[in-house]
């Protein structure tokens, strides 16, 4: 039941929407510019602003919930310290709101994108994305990126198929937040509608290497702020696990970021703020960008692609396909009794099934999927498991 809200707390949004046409650079996004694809009945009587509207929307959704138990980086590992997703995504949202603080950003909107970026991610992490993309291709699907089926879950699957309908500018930042693609600088591409935001989308699906610039300030923060919250926490994390050493860290690294996680955040985020919004962008300087493109090579040498940390992936990839073919066999012939059909589609509504093939239905319900959901269905269709080490 909808609470009419008063004339006050009206008057109020509207002197909040004031404060932030005085207050905030000429370079942030005002609340009240929020697009939605839909109109929304009522909207006019909600005192909270569009954005922060957005961020509420990204907590309370199903798919943030299984934050909890996704893989970061490191997988079947016994130590309760290593980062899961859910702490990456709270670390981005801190720092991108640090830096949109002191560049006079929005930070609502700076949230909700920062909450929003990584919901969806497959299990088990980069290493399960890639599987996932693997078999998605084989069926004719467009490529599987982690920031797409975000977009996918907070749109057209989550609340029945209907989606958050969340503001565009939220949307765009969330599936142009890509932190692995190395940036000095970064301007936003202005002036973006939903068609715009479908044609990218549909691209990126076809070309991964396709590179997304966000049409927000806030978008560009957090996309520094993504790659500012992994950097040093996975070193943070591979020493932990004995993989690499502090003094392995290279000695030009050493010297500007120090040799800890929060040396690294702290001179990473100063650097950023210390450099302001130069001519509409943000940046880092060049000995900083150029440390940090040095120190990313170190992370990828010493720990992504270590086989140290890849162990049961032949085994996780093997369920991947099990999984992948009876979801498919299930959702083909509607078997309303098996599990997976019961728990995912029979949830949906008709806007989910408009024009789906099961094959997207099988992505779907995998993308989703918690690590350790993950490996209990791959048990009961008698896959062999990775234990934790």
């Amino acid at each position: 039941m909808r609470h009419m809200t008063t004339p006050h707390l009206l008057a109020l949004k509207k002197q909040l929407n004031a404060l932030e046409a005085e207050r905030l650079s000429p370079f942030a996004s005002l609340s009240s510019e929020g697009i939605r694809r839909r109109p929304e009945e009522g909207q006019e009587e909600d005192h909270r602003q569009s954005f922060a509207v957005d961020g509420d929307r990204v907590l309370h959704s199903r798919a943030y919930t299984r934050y909890i138990d996704k893989t970061q980086v490191f997988y079947m590992v016994k130590n309760d310290h290593i980062t899961h997703r859910v702490l990456h995504v709270q670390l981005v949202a801190k720092i991108a709101r640090t830096i949109g603080r002191y560049l006079r950003l929005n930070e609502d909107l700076i949230e909700a994108i920062a909450l929003g970026h990584d919901i969806g991610h497959p299990p088990f992490g980069h290493d399960g994305e890639k599987v996932l993309d693997a078999l998605c291709r084989e069926h004719g699907l467009p490529s599987f990126q982690h920031n797409l089926q975000s977009v996918q879950f907070l749109e057209r699957i989550e609340r029945q198929g209907r989606g958050w309908n969340l503001t565009l500018q939220t949307l765009d930042g969330i599936m142009c937040h890509d932190g692995e693609i190395h940036n000095r600088r970064l301007a936003p591409v202005r002036g973006k509608s939903f068609a715009d935001f479908d044609r990218e989308a549909a691209a990126k699906g076809l070309d991964r290497r396709l590179e997304l610039i966000p049409m927000t300030m806030e978008g560009c923060v957090v996309r520094f702020a993504d790659t500012i919250a992994y950097i040093g926490r996975d070193i943070e994390d591979a020493i932990e696990l004995a993989l690499v050493s502090r003094n392995d860290i290279p000695a030009r690294c050493q010297e500007i970021f120090g040799r800890t996680n929060g040396s690294m955040v702290y001179r990473l985020v100063t650097d950023l703020i210390a450099n302001g919004l130069q001519d509409g962008a943000i940046a880092f300087s060049e000995e900083v960008a150029a440390g940090l493109k040095e120190l990313k090579g170190f992370n990828y040498e010493r720990i992504y692609l270590n086989p140290a940390i890849k162990q049961g992936l032949g085994k996780i990839t093997d369920c991947y396909r099990v999984l992948f073919a009876s979801c498919l066999e299930q959702f083909a012939k509607q078997e309303r009794q098996a599990e997976m059909y019961a728990i995912f589609l029979q949830e949906q509504g008709q806007e989910y099934f408009a024009g789906r093939q099961p094959a997207e239905m099988a992505r779907d319900f995998i993308a989703g999927m918690t690590d350790a959901y993950f490996l209990r269905q791959a048990r009961v269709l008698g896959c062999e498991t990775p234990g934790k080490i």
